[in-house]
C-alpha cells in the first residue's frame, strides 16, 4: 500500500474525524473568544451519555478533583476550554476501544496519570492539558484499528510473529505511522500546538517546536509506563529514551523515584474509571 492511498483512504473516512454533532460545535466554539464557559457546558450537557463521561475524566485521579466536579461548566472554569474539549474528544474516541483495544485504553490513561505528575512535579502551566494530550497520544493506532481493519490485523500478527514494533510493522505495511495519522487527525480536528506536538511527536520528542517540554514529558511518560506493563499499546518494547528529551526535563534521581511512587498509587484507581458503565 502507497502513502498516497493511505491518505486518500484517510480523507474519505467517515466515522472517526467527524465525530459526534457535539464534539464539532463545541470545537467550532471554543475558538471563538466571545465563547463563554456556559455556552460550552449547555452544549455539552445536551448529549447525557457524553456528560457523564466528561464528569468522569474530570473527577478521575489525574486531575486532584475526585467526586468534587458535578457539572460541566464547574469542570471548564477549573481546566479551561483545551483540556474539556480534549476530554471530550477521549470520551468519543475511545469508546471505539471497548473491547479488544481496551489495552490501549488503560495504557493511554496510565501515560495520562503519569504525565500529570511529571508535569505537577516541573511546575508545568496547565498541567492539566498535558494529561489530555498523554491520554490522545497514541490515537492514531485507533485511526489504524477503524480506518485500515485488515491492515491492522496484519500489523499486530507482525509484531507478534517477528517480534516487530507496532511503528516498524505500521511502516512495513502502511508505509507511514501511527504518529503521523495522528499528526493529520489534529489537524482535522483543530486541536491546539500543546496537545498536537506531543500527539505527533512522542516518539521523536526532539522534533516538537511548539510545545517541546510537554512532549518530553509525554515521552517519558509513555516510557515509564511501558516500562511498569500497565496496559498494552500493542507491542513489548519499550521505546528509548530521547537524549535531548531527558535534558530538557532536568528530573533529579529524588524526582524521579517520587514520581514512580506516586504512578505507583494513582494507577491502583485507575481500574475504577470505566467509561463505558
Amino acid at each position: 500500500m502507497k502513502t498516497m492511498s493511505v491518505q486518500d483512504r484517510m480523507e474519505r473516512l467517515k466515522e472517526l474525524p467527524t465525530l459526534p454533532n457535539v464534539v464539532q460545535k463545541i470545537s467550532q466554539m471554543v475558538e471563538s473568544k466571545k465563547t463563554s464557559a456556559e455556552d460550552v457546558g449547555k452544549i455539552i450537557s445536551t448529549d447525557q451519555v457524553l456528560t457523564a463521561k466528561v464528569l468522569k475524566l474530570i473527577n478521575s485521579a489525574f486531575y486532584g478533583f475526585p467526586g468534587r466536579i458535578s457539572s460541566v461548566k464547574h469542570g471548564l472554569v477549573l481546566l479551561g476550554f483545551n483540556v474539556v474539549k480534549g476530554l471530550v474528544l477521549s470520551a468519543s474516541v475511545f469508546d471505539m476501544m471497548e473491547g479488544e483495544m481496551v489495552d490501549l485504553w488503560e495504557h493511554s490513561l496510565g501515560t495520562a496519570i503519569t504525565s500529570g505528575i511529571i508535569a505537577r512535579k516541573l511546575k508545568i502551566k496547565d498541567p492539566e492539558e498535558v494529561s489530555v494530550a498523554g491520554l490522545l497520544h497514541d490515537i492514531g493506532k485507533v485511526v489504524i484499528k477503524v480506518s485500515f481493519p485488515e491492515e491492522y490485523k496484519r500489523i499486530r500478527e507482525l509484531v507478534d510473529e517477528q517480534e516487530m514494533s507496532m511503528i516498524e510493522a505500521e511502516k512495513s505495511l502502511l508505509e507511514t505511522n501511527h504518529p503521523r495519522l495522528a499528526s493529520w487527525l489534529c489537524e482535522k480536528w483543530n486541536l491546539p500546538p500543546n496537545l498536537k506536538d506531543p500527539i505527533t511527536y512522542h516518539h521523536s520528542p526532539s522534533l516538537a517546536k511548539a510545545a517541546p517540554k510537554q512532549t518530553a514529558i509525554i515521552h517519558f511518560a509513555d516510557i515509564l509506563v511501558k516500562g511498569k506493563g500497565f496496559g498494552y499499546s500493542g507491542d513489548k518494547w519499550v521505546p528509548p529514551l530521547d537524549k535531548n528529551a531527558w535534558k530538557l526535563l532536568e528530573l533529579s534521581k529524588d524526582d524521579i523515584e517520587e514520581i514512580i511512587a506516586s504512578m505507583d498509587t494513582d494507577l491502583e484507581v485507575v481500574d475504577d474509571l470505566n467509561l463505558s458503565s
